[in-house]
């Protein structure tokens, strides 16, 4: 019999394809850790069996007839707050629906396959149940009577880019990172210094997720190339897939270099990496923050910039999705200051204006 600490994780599937219901049913049932306990044709259904079932975590199309699964989730996490994994077309409306979903309250998303669908199955399943096991850990209360009119609002229409930067802000993310980044920055000046960032996530995906931040950031916000320069007021996001991202420095200026190999901390680009060469070329100028995210990719590149005199910020554990990356980072000594991710920005800013 099985102890709770070996308890199954419950999961409820919603699809309106009768073939994807089967194939995730009976491929997450082969997982020992897992019990699909329904699988529903469209959200109405779903709602009755997430009130029925109490699923641990939940399974979403987001494409999908009659409603959607993006106003699905902005009508259910402020009611009934529960883990999300989206499904997902690698479609580009695809990918800019899966960055509102993840802005609505889902924890993480996982990518159809668009070729070779047999094995691409078997790969997004594999994928599929990892997010699952990570998920069913999210904290998602704070979604809680959330109200989401204030999504998309207006901002300036001009931003500001200096010909240089003097300090370079590192920031690293994954599971819950896409909203977390979102608030750290939302608010920051044009003028702010230049900033750099990995967020675990596919090739692809990380274009469509810096043109959504550009569209609600006072700062220009784009996916980094190799090459581009990083200056005030423009904040860079590491392109996800085959590369990794490192900052370089040549001369007076800082510039990005993408560089193809192996994936480290079982991550391509890996926050590590990154955060090793900022420790490394920038040194006591820069300035890192770790937000949510499963594992500890970023936790030895920050103690190392922390180590190199670069002042360090860390999400804390209440308002993580997943407490890992920030925890193992706190742990290991490299957090200067431990804060809620609503203060993070303010207190960002605050330092800044501290060294003017």
């Amino acid at each position: 019999m099985m102890s709770n600490a070996q308890k199954k994780i419950k999961v409820l599937i919603i699809d309106d394809s009768a073939l994807v219901r089967d194939i995730l049913f009976k491929g997450l049932n082969q997982d020992l850790g897992l019990e699909v306990v329904g699988a529903a044709p469209d959200v109405f259904v779903g709602r009755d069996m997430i009130l029925n079932f109490r699923p641990d975590v939940v399974t979403l199309d987001i494409e999908m007839p009659r409603m959607d699964g993006l106003e699905f989730l902005r009508r259910l996490m402020p009611q009934f707050p529960i883990p999300v994994v989206v499904v997902s077309s690698l479609t580009q409306k695809g990918k800019y629906i899966t960055m509102q979903a993840l802005e609505a309250g889902a924890v993480d998303f996982v990518p159809k396959p668009t070729s070779d669908i047999a094995r691409g199955l078997v790969e997004m399943l594999t994928e599929l149940k990892t997010k699952i096991k990570i998920a069913s850990t999210a904290n998602v209360s704070h979604w809680k009577n959330k109200k989401f009119q204030n999504l998309n609002r207006s901002i300036p229409t001009t931003k500001t880019l200096s010909d240089s930067t003097d300090k370079v802000i590192a920031i690293g993310a994954s599971t819950g990172g896409t909203d977390a980044i979102r608030k750290v920055v939302m608010d920051l000046p044009p003028y702010t210094p230049g900033i750099v960032i990995v967020q675990h996530m596919p090739a692809g995906f990380t274009k469509t997720f810096a043109d959504k931040v550009n569209e609600q950031c006072l700062m220009a916000v784009k996916e980094a190339e190799d090459g581009d320069r990083i200056v005030a007021g423009r904040i860079l996001i590491a392109p996800g897939g085959d590369y990794h991202t490192r900052v370089i420095r040549s001369g007076g200026h800082y510039f990005i270099e993408c560089i193809n190999s192996e994936k480290v901390n079982g991550h391509r680009p890996s926050v590590d990496v990154m955060m090793f060469s900022v420790a490394e070329n920038v040194g006591a100028k820069a300035i890192g923050i770790i937000l949510t995210g499963m594992g500890k990719d970023g936790a030895l590149g920050m103690k190392a910039m922390h180590d190199a005199g670069a002042k360090t910020f860390g999400q804390d554990e209440a308002s993580s999705i997943v407490y890992g990356m920030p925890k193992v980072a706190f742990d290991l000594g490299a957090v200067d200051v431990q804060l809620p991710l609503e203060s993070i920005g303010g207190a960002l800013n605050n330092y800044l204006n501290s060294l003017k």
